[in-house]
């Protein structure tokens, strides 16, 4: 059974850092993964606007962000000026696909895609994304494939995007297995490869799990084979920094338990059909996490249409 590793890279520090990092476990384990990068300016410091959202602080006191993040990161974009990562890291991206991973889209400013997408236009949308899309050709020399929402948010304009800019399937929503999107009975004709597992922070600091514990509560919800297999999405900050010996556990379980470890891109090549099923999209909370995500909903069936 696949089981595809995405890994998102949110700031200056996770890619300078937590990248390299994480290439070099990768490696020894023999497996793939997809990374995909944050291509403009660091602003994480911004994130505290969210400090009024419902569970919003109580996640940050559950995951401890400063010692994952660090003083400085959360500094960037209010008290000191938010580094461009795309500019800085450059070769640290390129030497992923060096590497042999499969690179892609995640943002251009995360802070400022996933506080501000919900109620944006399509100038506004479309910007964003062409700024992310532009950067990745420059330091890859080539265009994306592949595209993940920062904080898994999308909306009409960011749906519609994802065909007009010629990705060939895309992981932005939470759900269950591979489909079509239709947003608003609109065929939206980019598969999406939903993240299929919970994140590590989601689950630290929840009825006891731990860092030390918070792999075996993962590997028994991939125990059995599913046809679809997985996505779990992982974060270079996290994983590639004081989580890295859970994730290590990870990987080692997995292989244990017979899961083939691969990027996006081999997940998808191995899907039985591409004739995938058609789901509606919408906006849903996710156990663990602050907010509203794009989340995989109902299946739309033929019969309905009738």
């Amino acid at each position: 059974m696949k089981l595809a590793l995405k890994v998102d890279v949110d700031t200056y520090r996770g890619t300078r850092d937590g990248v390299p990092r994480l290439m070099e476990v990768l490696k020894r384990h023999g497996v793939g993964a997809t990374f995909l990068f944050s291509l403009g300016p660091d602003h994480t410091g911004r994130a505290i606007k969210r400090i009024f959202r419902p569970g919003f602080a109580k996640k940050v006191r559950r995951t401890s962000v400063v010692s994952h993040y660090g003083l400085m990161t959360l500094m960037y974009g209010t008290v000191l000026p938010g580094p461009d990562i795309g500019k800085r890291c450059a070769d640290v991206m390129r030497s992923v696909k060096d590497a042999g991973f499969e690179v892609g889209v995640h943002t251009w400013d995360h802070v400022r895609w996933q506080d501000g997408l919900a109620a944006a236009d399509e100038k506004w949308t479309r910007h964003e994304m062409e700024l992310a899309c532009n950067r990745f050709t420059d330091i890859f020399k080539e265009p994306p494939r592949v595209h993940g929402a920062a904080g898994w948010q999308m909306n009409r304009h960011a749906w519609r995007l994802t065909q007009r800019l010629g990705f060939d399937y895309c992981s932005d929503t939470r759900g269950t297995h591979p489909f079509v999107p239709l947003y608003e009975a609109e065929i939206i004709a980019c598969p999406q490869l939903p993240t299929t597992l919970p994140t590590l922070d989601e689950l630290i600091g929840v009825d006891d799990i731990t860092a030390e514990n918070v792999a075996e509560q993962l590997l028994a919800a991939t125990r059995d084979d599913r046809p679809s297999g997985h996505v779990y999405t992982l974060h270079a900050e996290l994983e590639g920094g004081n989580l890295a010996p859970a994730f290590e556990a990870l990987l080692t379980g997995w292989k244990e338990q017979g899961h083939d470890l691969v990027s996006l891109r081999d997940y998808f090549d191995a899907l039985p059909s591409k004739d995938l099923p058609r789901h509606d999209v919408g906006v849903g909370p996710v156990e663990g996490r602050s907010g509203t995500l794009a989340t995989q909903g109902p299946e739309f069936l033929a019969a309905q249409a009738a």
